[in-house]
């Protein structure tokens, strides 16, 4: 990793399609958030590049900055069908930062391999001399990773909790 990329790992036991079900879904985003950031979402579940979404932002939940609520558009940027899904947005600040998020699904024998990245390398100047990046810890990447796993996971029969 870079200083300006961070890549997370989990074996989630769950089909990767079953985990790509709710990636490209915009309430799957809101659903498995670990920042508290993204409130809901408008649209469509994508499945192209190009492909957009609404999420309602609040950026109080993170503290740092005094943005508030705030929408942003998620546009897909990579999109490989149970396999990768990417995107960056564009929102309230303009021109568009150019940070990327996204998941890397791939099959093994008992679970699927998810990786979560997050780069920053291509923000510009002016975003980067802000001193905020990266917005998201890699602790964050991996709390999203332990409530995807929670979200898309069976419980063993007979579990109790």
């Amino acid at each position: 990793m870079t200083a300006e990329r961070f890549e997370v790992t989990r074996h989630i036991a769950a089909s990767p399609s079953a985990i790509f079900d709710v990636l490209r879904s915009p309430q799957g985003h809101v659903s498995i958030d670990s920042s508290g950031m993204l409130q809901s979402a408008q649209g469509d579940p994508v499945g192209a590049v190009g492909d957009e979404f609404v999420v309602h932002m609040d950026r109080e939940a993170l503290g740092d900055l005094p943005m508030g609520r705030y929408d942003v558009t998620v546009i897909i940027t990579r999109f490989e069908r149970d396999a990768l899904l990417e995107w960056t947005i564009s929102g309230t600040i303009q021109p568009p930062i150019r940070h990327l998020y996204g998941y890397r699904l791939e099959p093994s024998d008992s679970a699927t391999v998810v990786t979560s990245y997050y780069d920053w390398s291509k923000i510009d100047d002016r975003y980067r001399e802000a001193g905020v990046f990266p917005v998201i810890p890699e602790a964050g990447l991996r709390a999203t990773l332990g409530i995807l796993a929670r979200t898309v996971e069976k419980s063993p029969a007979g579990a109790t909790g």
